[in-house]
């Protein structure tokens, strides 16, 4: 495997594992932080790292961000983005040969084109596809062990508009195993790493849910979750339950969320996530009949009046 030049933006638990891991690979990996503390951690690890981005007399090149994403509120905080991107595209427009900015941070769908695109594109002068790659590469690393998980992870995704890009990043990653798939459109791969992570939540919720029901009855709920874990469909077929616009019906799913639903009241605890479930199913239901009605009117014309 040819050795790649790699600049690391932003040099957290996202980033250092994503650097240290492709500097064992063998690339030749430079750290970017403006964090002080952060700058003499890493040197103290002996890495090569940096406070600005320069890519003076730099060969071909990816720029990893994976810079901090946080939320205020209900809304995600990008201005590290913004400055990261800005520094991007300056540096970029000094240097004389084309570069791949890599998008890993989890940002909300769009990011890469809209936020990242536009500002590097307003400072270097250059075009994302012409003078500079661009792709959404999402991180699936867990916080506590996200160096074993850059080594051998379980899923790779890669989304480029670009082919040439995509395939730039296939033959970097593909060597580390696990899964991949690819995107033509980046925003695809910022919607699989949000879904991944609220899909996670809504997991946890769910049991915690399920949990006080089970102690206000008495019951451990562990080994009922570890046979639920192998006994629901939704468990064991990764298919089952993700075509979306599909409400569930049939009689058991209706009958037992909402059966299950006046059963919990009964005992006292508000199950305030099933009955999200159980309205998000009906939303869909009129959803759905409202489009099939409409387009059985463009189908059969005066069918409204039949």
């Amino acid at each position: 495997m040819q050795s790649s030049r790699i600049f690391i933006v932003g040099s957290g638990v996202v980033g250092t594992a994503t650097g240290e891991g492709l500097l064992a690979a063998g690339h030749d990996v430079t750290f970017i932080d403006t964090s002080a503390a952060r700058v003499r951690e890493l040197e103290a690890r002996g890495h090569d790292v940096r406070t600005e981005l320069d890519l003076t007399g730099e060969p071909e090149s990816f720029i990893f961000l994976t810079l901090p994403t946080p939320h205020t509120g209900y809304e995600y905080d990008l201005r590290a983005f913004t400055a990261g991107s800005t520094s991007v595209g300056k540096a970029l427009a000094t240097s004389p040969v084309q570069h791949t900015v890599v998008v890993r941070s989890t940002v909300p769908p769009g990011t890469t084109e809209g936020l990242v695109r536009t500002v590097i594109e307003e400072h270097s002068g250059l075009v994302a596809g012409e003078g500079f790659g661009l792709a959404s590469n999402p991180e699936f690393l867990r916080a506590v062990s996200a160096a074993e998980d850059f080594r051998n992870p379980w899923m790779t995704v890669i989304a480029s508009r670009d082919a040439k890009t995509v395939q730039r990043l296939r033959e970097l990653l593909t060597p580390f195993g696990g899964d991949l798939r690819t995107f033509a459109n980046p925003a695809e791969a910022e919607f699989v790493k949000c879904s991944h992570n609220i899909f996670n939540a809504a997991k946890i919720s769910f049991w915690n849910e399920m949990w006080l029901v089970a102690r206000e009855v008495g019951l451990d709920l562990d080994p009922i979750a570890a046979t639920v874990a192998k006994s629901a469909e939704g468990s064991i077929n990764p298919q089952y339950g993700i075509r979306g616009g599909a409400p569930y019906g049939g009689v058991c799913l209706p009958k037992d969320t909402c059966g299950f639903l006046g059963y919990a009241k009964e005992i006292g605890v508000d199950m305030p996530l099933l009955r999200a479930v159980v309205e998000v199913n009906e939303h869909l239901e009129k959803v759905v009949s409202h489009e099939v009605e409409a387009a059985t009117k463009q189908v059969v014309p005066g069918a409204d009046r039949a």
